[in-house]
């Protein structure tokens, strides 16, 4: 007799993410909870990240973001409908090395935390830096990005190997 392995059990090393991840989505306490993502999205997923940062604000949950377009600025004006007090927006360099569509927002961001000693990186380094520092801050990372995004990808691993729970999405 032989017993074959179900493919609804997950795998032994994965039991207590699988435990951690259900007891996080049970929790009703408030999360701080980051959402990173691509610059260049498709309109569609615009207003879906809106309606999911301002529904998350509602229920009370501090939100985490970076400062650029796309879907970072997305969540800025989600959470800014809602409540400005639930939003921290970490910027990879300075205010003035961000692209001046977004300065504005970031004007009403009351939790606005500038890197001004990253000024002289090269982007891709600085934004590294700057979602390392914004999962540590967080619980739980909402990640939305192309399958040769980089530098999010890499994040995600991050988040993961800290054991965050993570939810990638893709729109490719």
């Amino acid at each position: 007799m032989s017993l074959s392995r179900s493919l609804d059990l997950p795998a032994l090393d994965r039991v207590d993410t699988l435990a951690q991840e259900l007891a996080l989505l049970q929790d009703k306490g408030k999360r701080r909870i980051a959402i990173l993502g691509s610059r260049h999205v498709p309109v569609v997923a615009i207003h879906l990240v809106e309606l999911i940062s301002r529904s998350l604000a509602q229920e009370g949950h501090t939100l985490l973001t970076s400062g650029s377009q796309g879907v970072n600025a997305a969540v800025i004006r989600g959470v800014l409908a809602v409540d400005r007090e639930r939003l921290t927006v970490l910027l990879p360099q300075s205010l003035d090395r961000q692209v001046p569509e977004i300065r504005d927002q970031l004007d009403q961001v009351l939790h606005l935390i500038e890197k001004p000693e990253h000024d002289d990186l090269p982007l891709p380094i600085a934004s590294s830096l700057c979602n390392q520092e914004i999962i540590n801050r967080c619980d739980q990372l909402i990640c939305l990005a192309f399958h040769d995004s980089e530098t999010l990808l890499a994040s995600c691993r991050c988040a993961e190997d800290m054991g965050k729970v993570v939810s990638l999405l893709f729109f490719d």
